[in-house]
């Protein structure tokens, strides 16, 4: 059954090249925006942050750190996904403040803090392994700005070409704080979309009764 949610998973696919004559609206980049904001994370966290880049002069910079890929330059706008590392270390105070914004006595309170605690040791033993957690929720919301991208006629380009590190310094980011997670260029295609290649459902999918 086709409907505007499958019409926009037909029309997104990873463009290569963007006209870099055209730009999106503010109201469109918000409601793009919106989607990753309001996407799921685990235990509630949202440990992410975005960047909207459209200095031309600063995605040139960042350019020859993405594998000279030219969707940073001829995009539109150039979002870059952070995970906040700081932000879910019990330590830092604040996955209390996150479970705390629904109410619950100190009791509930405590044996979530424990519970978060306890079930991501492995995760939060290390700024490394708390990245590689937070970019698994990052990913979520690229997901979700890139269906909403394509759902109103834009294109977009997920892209993890990238040298973690020199990007990193080009944006002088505080890696204690935010390290990068992937490099997302919005805009419209220049070029006609390729035909979507993908595996037969029966293929992916399996039901297990």
């Amino acid at each position: 059954m086709e409907n505007n949610f499958t019409k926009a998973m037909d029309f997104r696919h990873a463009c290569k090249i963007f006209d870099d004559t055209k730009k999106i609206s503010d109201t469109d980049m918000k409601f793009i925006l919106e989607a990753g904001r309001k996407s799921p994370s685990s235990f509630g966290m949202e440990a992410w942050k975005f960047l909207v880049i459209t200095n031309e002069e600063l995605k040139a910079k960042l350019r020859p750190a993405c594998w000279d890929q030219v969707q940073l330059t001829s995009c539109s706008h150039l979002v870059i996904l952070l995970t906040n590392i700081n932000s879910v270390k019990p330590e830092s105070g604040l996955p209390e403040k996150r479970f705390k914004r629904r109410e619950m006595p100190q009791e509930k309170l405590d044996f979530y803090l424990n519970l978060y605690a306890t079930h991501l040791t492995k995760e939060l033993s290390s700024d490394e392994n708390v990245h590689h957690w937070t970019s698994k929720q990052a990913y979520i919301a690229a997901g979700n700005m890139m269906t909403a991208a394509a759902y109103i006629g834009i294109d977009s380009c997920p892209i993890e070409g990238f040298e973690k590190e020199k990007v990193e310094e080009i944006l002088g980011l505080d890696t204690t704080q935010n390290q990068l997670a992937m490099v997302l260029p919005f805009g419209y295609r220049i070029n006609e979309q390729s035909t979507q290649q993908r595996l037969p459902f029966d293929e992916v999918v399996e039901f297990i009764k």
